[in-house]
């Protein structure tokens, strides 16, 4: 690797015509006030002469001439640093003397100017910053803050442009109140950004290539707002390109189809839609070890838009399948149901599988594959609480041999996860000791799907689980009171969240009977609308941690018929 490591000061970076380019592909201007602070409170303790020095960190660059550089870590610092001197120059243009040629104001003006921000042709008026921004914050910056405009417009700018100018005008009321007392406020601004310039230091590591440019900055922990992992695999394609040298309509072409995916998706979002399409093409990888394995695979230019049309062939299905209601009732009902239940459930390890068989299987064979992997996931995560490691490998292995051509029947596909389908006895065992706290809004949904589906299977009735008339109703009540004697601490909590303890009920009924004895609510469960909750009155007079035990064994038995997978028996 071609890179060389120096200690510079801020005066040093700036001088001698060097030039700055943050890419265009670059993330936006991304500080807020808390670093603005953190960066004049360093400014204000070199000029006191606090320290001798401040340590800014690094600055990662490529550069192949040692002139013109392009800014792959730093950009938020130097950005600030060049809108720290912006403001003291508009401080400067206010005092008397600003406009007068040779004047003490006048020249420092110029000083600081051509020292830090670059220069203005004096026929055309243009400006020749020496930092050039992205696409998006360049253009206000170059044509509204390098010249100063007064007042700076702030109508019909994007939220990353008014970002720059809230930065600006901070500046500018820090830099009021510190020049207020001062007897020369012109020259306490040109102080303090004369000490700044020689005590504030960073550690420039330059490279020649963008590819080693992102692996050095990989390793670097620096100042400042991170990179998202979003934002680092959005560079790293993007410099596959501009190395090349390809042709504009291409950058953008990358650009306007990456932020659509990340509009559509939601940008915290994308390394996770990018492993689990990652994990259904080319095995499994860790979350860690995403954007290395990416950049391990996708070396040119071909790869990066190979990746991109992936990741929208798949972006429809993955959606689908993570927010099934995000896009009204359209698609197939039993498809969305199966999805809003492996979403009830919080189970993602199973998209890889399911993204490989959206491509290789015929539709019907798809939602086949999904049903059955809900009824997995039920006895693996819901009720077994197993290790989603050993999951997510039997996952994404299967996903390989779908996408290898090996698998091509829901038959086959479910043999491969054969070893992660708990047996029938193992299920029944786990779910007749299973406990759910209801307090939890997802355990309370969950709760009412199984009570929901025991009652479809025995009594052949439907009730919906996501019907707001329909509550789960504690027996024994968590809270106690008279009659429930026999479920005191320290065992009362463990008792009364047993699903044994759960029954189906009207919410009207559910609102009057609260901690009531058991004889009442006995005589108010034999009035449901619901038979299993009749059917339980009639047969238990007493309701005891015994009672509980058993019916909990019964439904067990119950469930392990509902939920099982008739190809793995």
């Amino acid at each position: 690797m071609n890179f060389s490591t120096r200690n510079e000061t801020w005066r040093r970076l700036m001088s001698n015509g060097l030039t700055y380019a943050v890419p265009r592909f670059q993330r936006d201007y991304s500080w807020g006030e808390d670093e603005w602070e953190d960066l004049w409170q360093d400014a204000l303790m070199v000029l006191r002469g606090e320290a001798s020095g401040h340590y800014l960190g690094y600055l990662v660059l490529r550069s192949e001439d040692e002139r013109h550089f392009e800014i792959i870590d730093g950009q938020q610092r130097l950005t600030t640093l060049s809108l720290l001197v912006l403001a003291g120059l508009r401080r400067l243009r206010n005092l008397p003397g600003a406009s007068e040629p040779g004047s003490n104001v006048r020249r420092r003006i110029e000083g600081l100017r051509q020292s830090y921000i670059g220069y203005e042709d004096p026929v055309t008026l243009v400006s020749e910053p020496k930092l050039r921004l992205n696409r998006n914050n360049d253009a206000y910056y170059r044509n509204f803050l390098v010249p100063l405009k007064h007042p700076l417009p702030k109508r019909g700018f994007k939220a990353y442009e008014h970002r720059l100018r809230k930065a600006f005008e901070w500046f500018d009321r820090r830099l009021r109140s510190h020049v207020r007392a001062e007897e020369d406020p012109g020259r306490a601004i040109a102080e303090l950004v004369d000490r700044m310039s020689d005590r504030l230091f960073f550690t420039v590591i330059t490279v020649t290539d963008e590819l080693n440019a992102y692996t050095v900055f990989e390793t670097l922990n620096a100042r400042g707002v991170r990179l998202s992992a979003t934002d680092l695999l959005k560079n790293y394609l993007f410099a596959l390109l501009h190395r090349e040298r390809r042709h504009e309509r291409e950058l953008d072409a990358m650009d306007e189809r990456w932020a659509l995916l990340v509009d559509r998706i939601g940008a915290g979002s994308v390394p996770d839609f990018v492993r689990c399409h990652w994990m259904s093409r080319h095995g499994l990888v860790r979350r860690s070890d995403l954007f290395k394995t990416v950049r391990r695979r996708v070396r040119d230019p071909r790869a990066a838009f190979a990746l991109l049309d992936g990741l929208e062939g798949d972006l429809d299905v993955w959606l689908a399948l993570i927010r099934p209601d995000a896009h009204g009732e359209g698609g197939d009902p039993g498809r969305r149901r199966y999805a809003r239940l492996l979403r009830m459930f919080s189970v993602r390890q199973p998209l890889p599988v399911l993204l490989a068989a959206s491509r290789h299987l015929s539709p019907g064979a798809f939602g086949d594959l999904l049903r059955a992997i809900v009824m997995l996931s039920f006895r693996y995560n819901v009720i077994g609480n197993r290790p989603t490691a050993e999951q997510e490998r039997a996952y994404s292995a299967e996903a390989q041999r779908i996408e290898g051509g090996k698998h091509r029947t829901v038959r086959a596909v479910l043999e491969g996860l054969r070893a992660i389908y708990p047996r029938d006895d193992e299920f029944r065992y786990a779910f007749a000791a299973k406990s759910l706290s209801t307090r939890q809004s997802r355990n309370l949904r969950i709760a009412r799907y199984i009570l929901c589906e025991l009652e479809r299977r025995e009594f052949g009735s439907c009730p919906d689980h996501d019907d707001p008339s329909v509550s789960v109703e504690h027996i024994a009540p968590s809270g106690g009171g008279d009659g429930w004697e026999d479920f005191g601490e320290p065992n009362r909590d463990a008792l009364t969240s047993r699903l044994g303890n759960l029954a189906l009920l009207e919410k009207r009924r559910n609102k009057k009977l609260g901690h009531a004895p058991y004889a009442v609510k006995r005589d108010v469960y034999r009035k449901s609308a619901f038979p299993s909750t009749r059917k339980m009155a009639e047969d238990t007079p007493d309701w005891t941690p015994e009672a509980i035990a058993a019916r909990q064994r019964a439904m067990a038995k119950t469930a392990t018929a509902v939920w099982r997978l008739a190809q793995l028996d």
